[in-house]
């Protein structure tokens, strides 16, 4: 099995979007649980489509994760 690699905090707060692995990483939010939300959010102003990538824009998400209560 692959081993994840693991991204440094201060190199991932300077960036505007993430990679599905950054976010996992940057935001501790599981992988299926973040795979949910984006499905759940198809069309949300933090998400970025490339083809079937998808990039989540840094500071956007993390206002839409302070105005929620539950995850």
């Amino acid at each position: 099995m692959a081993q994840k690699k693991t991204y440094d905090f201060a190199e991932l707060a300077n960036k505007y979007t993430l990679s599905f692995e950054e976010a996992m990483q940057y935001f501790r939010i599981g992988e299926k649980r973040l795979r949910q939300v984006i499905h759940e959010n198809e069309d949300a102003d933090w998400l970025i489509w490339i083809g079937n990538r998808h990039y989540l824009k840094r500071p956007v998400f993390e206002k839409y994760l302070a105005g929620i209560n539950r995850l």
